[in-house]
């Protein structure tokens, strides 16, 4: 018998064994590190910066909603990748004063002058990715003194001058965002103000990791807006500045497009998932897209069915499917077309859907339910002494936006509008004045009527089928807090979708699963007509606080894929 040199079966079980992470002595072999506990605040965000801003705003003095605020701003700054005053934010809030949910939708509307007859007329049968067509009124500036009004203590000035401060003075870029920001340079770098503003000295570069970032532009925009107020955006020399641009550059964004933006207070809706009470906002949003799911999935008994196995994949993506394709019918600005929601998250509408799925095989195409009674991103949720919750998603769209950057005021546009279909009679087609789907989404969950989960997870059709995740992770698997977030995602791609030509899925879609599920597990998945693949990215970010009904105490989490951090006090 041959005796293989030691040097020789190290190296060979290098080849073949995956590369682990340190050995944790608790939890599960996937989880990153703990959940992070805190008896009075906590803050989860996508960037430790803006998680510190959060913390030092509730230290002085300031609510969750201050502290959110103050966090979403610094995003805007840190992370333009995913964010910025040129985009549009959701809210749900716990107010511990009235022991209710309150929900925000401030998504901005198509501009007036433009319309359908002329999209077609020349030649366009998609909204194009970026430029100036896909451009629509942001509404995260408006949110942001909505909010305030109703819930923060704190001066907005107050809350805007740790990144006035950034913005003046520099900070380090994280290495995911830099990663991401070089990767859309060369696309982004043809539209205006782009390369002038969002590169480094403004000759084309990309910041690196580690390397400190100015946006002087963005500086004097916060200040201005935290000395004169929402009007000074939506009604002052910025609207103006920003009606001119657009008429330079082929756009038709305008000044009373800006003076007319209104967001929304609107009523969140849940429903009851083993127990717990799980709350998203209507639509626009796809938010009822996850309780569909948990709907569909309840009457499945996941007591008995592992985590990481083929049955437990193949329930989680045939009720996707069967959602997604009430989302690409139904999902759009109420103002134009009211959904029938009390319907799509009804136990009897389930139960009639839930009959489509086979146990046994993956379904190639569904259809929306018939005779109902008629979006890159950030995440961050903050968390106070007096109880006060706040699960805030905002976003430019698809990564930085549309790329027009108006002259000497530091933000880019979204490119939201993308997501309008082309067709007349959709519920989603295009219209001057009209809110177009959206992708993003906050979460909440209470338990007996008290605040339980404040959390989100970012990432275009990804949102739903995340916050399901997270869900099924902590009530079904037994997971805590940080785990549920680590353990590896599922993602569904290829459903019908509620924008361009509504091309409809035929094929089954494309089944994304991320390195920790089981190779017997993918055959087994494929044995059923699923098509595995493995994809690098679309997988979200999450971020998470839960609060122990009994104590008060809190406990965050944040997403291991990202460059975010959850701490408190």
């Amino acid at each position: 018998m041959k005796v293989m040199p030691a040097a020789f079966v190290f190296c060979a079980t290098l080849l073949v064994a995956p590369a682990q992470g340190g050995d944790r002595i608790t939890g599960r072999e996937f989880a990153t590190r703990s959940e992070v506990y805190a008896p009075e605040a906590m803050a989860a965000t996508s960037h430790p910066l803006a998680t510190q801003i959060a913390l030092d705003t509730m230290r002085q003095g300031g609510t969750a909603m201050d502290a959110a605020i103050a966090a979403n701003a610094a995003l805007g700054l840190m992370e333009p990748t995913g964010s910025g005053i040129g985009g549009d934010l959701f809210a749900i809030v716990w107010d511990p004063k009235t022991g209710r949910l309150h929900g925000y939708n401030g998504s901005g509307r198509s501009p007036r002058a433009l319309s359908l007859r002329w999209l077609q007329a020349n030649g366009y049968e998609e909204m194009p990715q970026r430029g100036p067509l896909p451009v629509t009124v942001p509404g995260a500036v408006d949110a942001w003194f909505a909010l305030h009004e109703r819930f923060g203590k704190r001066t907005m000035a107050q809350n805007l001058a740790p990144t006035v401060a950034y913005a003046r003075n520099g900070h380090p870029i994280h290495e995911v965002i830099a990663y991401y920001w070089n990767n859309k340079l060369v696309e982004m770098s043809k539209w205006p103000g782009f390369v002038e503003q969002f590169t480094v000295d403004g000759k084309g570069r990309a910041p690196r990791t580690g390397e400190v970032w100015r946006n002087p532009h963005l500086a004097n925009t916060l200040e201005t807006i935290g000395r004169e107020g929402r009007d000074a955006f939506y009604k002052g020399d910025m609207a103006r500045t920003i009606d001119a641009f657009f008429r330079a550059n082929k756009g038709f964004l305008r000044y009373e497009d800006m003076a007319a933006h209104t967001g929304e207070w609107v009523d969140p809706v849940s429903v009851n998932y083993r127990g717990l009470d799980v709350w998203e906002l209507p639509p626009n949003g796809q938010g009822i897209a996850a309780l569909q799911m948990l709907n569909l999935l309840e009457g499945y008994d996941f007591s008995k069915i592992p985590f990481g196995s083929a049955e437990h994949i193949h329930l989680f993506t045939e009720a996707k499917k069967l959602a997604f394709a009430d989302r690409a019918r139904w999902y759009a600005d109420p103002a134009f077309q009211p959904a029938p929601v009390a319907r799509l998250i009804s136990d009897e509408y389930a139960a009639e859907r839930r009959k489509l799925i086979d146990p046994d095989k993956a379904a190639k195409a569904v259809d929306a339910g018939a005779q109902l009674n008629q979006g890159d991103t950030i995440y961050l949720t903050t968390a106070d002494r007096d109880g006060m919750m706040v699960s805030l998603i905002q976003s430019n769209y698809r990564g930085m936006g549309s790329g027009m950057a108006p002259p000497g005021l530091g933000f880019i546009f979204q490119n939201r509008g993308e997501q309008f279909v082309l067709k007349a009679g959709h519920a989603n087609s295009y219209v001057p004045g009209k809110r177009p789907f959206h992708t993003i989404i906050p979460a909440f969950v209470t338990k007996d009527g008290k605040p339980y989960l404040s959390f989100g997870l970012m990432g275009g059709a990804m949102q739903p089928q995340g916050h399901v995740q997270i869900v099924m992770n902590l009530v079904d698997f037994g997971m805590n807090l940080q785990e549920a977030g680590d353990a590896p995602r599922i993602h569904h791609d290829g459903s019908t979708e509620p924008a361009g030509q509504m091309v409809a899925m035929d094929d089954g879609g494309v089944l994304n699963l991320e390195t920790g599920f089981s190779y017997d597990t993918v055959r087994a998945l494929m044995r059923k007509g699923h098509h595995v693949e493995f994809a690098d990215g679309p997988y979200g970010g999450y971020q998470a606080i839960r609060r122990d009904p009994d104590t008060g105490m809190y406990a965050g989490a944040s997403e291991s894929r990202k460059d975010g951090q959850a701490a408190g006090y």
